[in-house]
């Protein structure tokens, strides 16, 4: 066990009595943890889809206001009792499950939305995004959103090599979309390669970032 003192951070000192990534320090360094954001976190039909609940709840922790968006096939990965439970809010998991009001639910959270991040995202999700589907309540929110939207892909290394991916993403990187490049390893298909989804820590320091940059625009 270790204490961790930042206090640089926003004037604040902290003391983490825990381990905690260098990288997640630099998140709070960077005073992003302390603009109160409205964040979707967008989770697809990844083995991954689990450490979306991490990355939900350490965002949660440091003040953003979490909505997580499942596709339905992360529903069969991770429930969204877990992630409204860590997240403190509503999920969604359906276009057409809406609440009570004039406006869909969907158009709202777009509109509202200071950051989309989608971790991890497939490679079906990357075409439906880079060909203009909106077949679900995530990929409509990335097509109706103005919000920067940040990305953690997550998937067998020879689809993530495959020129119909690579192409996807650089369709969505020409349109200002920021990607978190997958990491190397040993993948759930029992793979030794590129596609295993970035560390959590990573991904927050990365999110962070655009946070930052948005607050100073």
């Amino acid at each position: 066990m270790q204490t961790e003192i930042y206090p640089e951070a926003a004037g604040v000192t902290f003391r983490f009595q825990f381990p905690i990534c260098r990288a997640f320090c630099a998140y709070l360094q960077s005073g992003a943890a302390f603009i109160m954001s409205k964040i979707v976190l967008g989770i697809t039909g990844s083995i991954a889809a689990y450490k979306a609940a991490d990355l939900a709840s350490q965002l949660t922790k440091v003040g953003h206001e979490v909505t997580c968006v499942l596709t339905k096939e992360a529903v069969e990965f991770v429930t969204p009792l877990t992630l409204g439970t860590l997240s403190r809010r509503p999920v969604v998991t359906d276009l057409f499950a809406e609440k009570e009001g004039w406006q869909p639910g969907h158009i709202q959270l777009a509109d509202e939305a200071d950051l989309l991040l989608i971790a991890p995202a497939t490679a079906n999700v990357l075409a439906a995004m880079a060909h203009g589907f909106a077949h679900d309540a995530l990929t409509a929110i990335a097509l109706a959103t103005r919000a920067p939207i940040l990305i953690a892909p997550a998937m067998n290394g020879k689809m993530w090599l495959h020129p119909a991916t690579q192409r996807n993403v650089e369709i969505l990187k020409g349109w200002g979309v920021q990607f978190i490049e997958p990491a190397e390893g040993l993948l759930a298909c029992g793979y030794e390669g590129v596609g295993r989804l970035a560390p959590v820590e990573d991904i927050l320091a990365a999110a962070g970032a655009v946070l930052a940059n948005k607050a100073k625009a």
